[in-house]
């Protein structure tokens, strides 16, 4: 069985193009710092969390034509750790930006959250009463074109407006043109407002809630909200985050940038990953219409 030199032709491998894309990016092994040389080619690993991402199954059950588990689960371990799969995530982020003609800094952002139910329990589990789902919240803070800037899974318990806080601290560290935050009208009530005062004292962001109109009924394309909803529908075309099976927060946040990889560098390599079929279709012409009706 060859390990080394047969890609596999999984719908869920990198092609050449997207390869040549991400492979400048990973960490080199330095030969003159010793050790053995690498078993398993570098591209193999990444398909292998890929193959497990997309599909949706458990790491001892990855296919035999693949990386064995254990190893590929060690390099997504490691890399999460020292902080590989964000240097990754966000240069390419700064390069879909580029090439799409915006500067690669943003000056805006959507945040929104989503209540995913959890595994076999593991770290930060709570209740989210209002969702009625016990796991955990994948808050989410974007850009205007979708493009995740900061990830934050933390227990389903925590509120909105805490959860929020998480997310928007040290934000302009990053981002130092971010100045606009817009949010749904969870995050700024009548009842419990301080989450713009504080933004605005600790964060210098204005933060702006985009209502809902109580007088429509049904599903309704909102300004601004709509692009954080989509970015939450690219995630859910992976199987692995359709539920939360990560004992780690820190897994699953890195499972959300190996998905944005994914996607990005397929931009990047002029190719397309979305589902083609009458319902996307559909779909994707009824988004058109409300859009540009709005």
């Amino acid at each position: 069985m060859c390990v080394c030199s047969c890609k596999p032709s999984y719908n869920s491998s990198l092609t050449d193009a997207q390869w040549a894309v991400i492979e400048p990016l990973l960490p080199r092994r330095d030969p003159r710092r010793g050790g053995r040389p690498l078993k398993f080619p570098r591209r193999l690993v990444v398909d292998t969390v890929l193959y497990v991402l997309v599909t949706g199954c458990a790491w001892r059950l990855v296919p035999h034509d693949l990386a064995p588990w254990d190893a590929a689960y060690r390099w997504f371990r490691a890399w999460s750790a020292d902080g590989t799969w964000s240097r990754v995530h966000d240069a390419l982020r700064e390069k879909v930006r580029a090439a799409d003609g915006r500067d690669p800094q943003p000056s805006a952002a959507v945040l929104d959250s989503q209540s995913v139910r959890s595994h076999q329990g593991g770290q930060a589990v709570g209740y989210d009463a209002g969702k009625r789902v016990r796991g955990r919240k994948r808050h989410l803070l974007v850009d205007t074109c979708g493009l995740v800037l900061r990830a934050v899974v933390h227990s389903a318990s925590v509120q909105d407006r805490a959860g929020a806080k998480l997310v928007l601290t040290g934000i302009r560290e990053l981002f130092p043109q971010v100045g606009l935050v817009w949010v749904d009208g969870g995050y700024v009530n009548s009842v419990d407002a301080g989450l713009v005062g504080w933004a605005a004292a600790h964060e210098g962001l204005e933060v702006v809630a985009v209502p809902r109109n109580a007088d429509v009924k049904g599903f309704r394309v909102l300004p601004r909200r709509w692009v954080v909803e989509r970015t939450f529908a690219w995630l859910g075309r992976c199987r692995r985050l359709a539920r939360d099976y990560g004992r780690k927060t820190a897994h699953a946040e890195a499972m959300i940038k190996v998905a944005m990889i994914r996607l990005m560098a397929a931009r990047l390599a002029g190719e397309e990953i979305e589902p083609r079929g009458p319902i996307e279709t559909e779909a994707a012409r009824r988004l058109a219409d409300d859009l540009n009706n709005q």
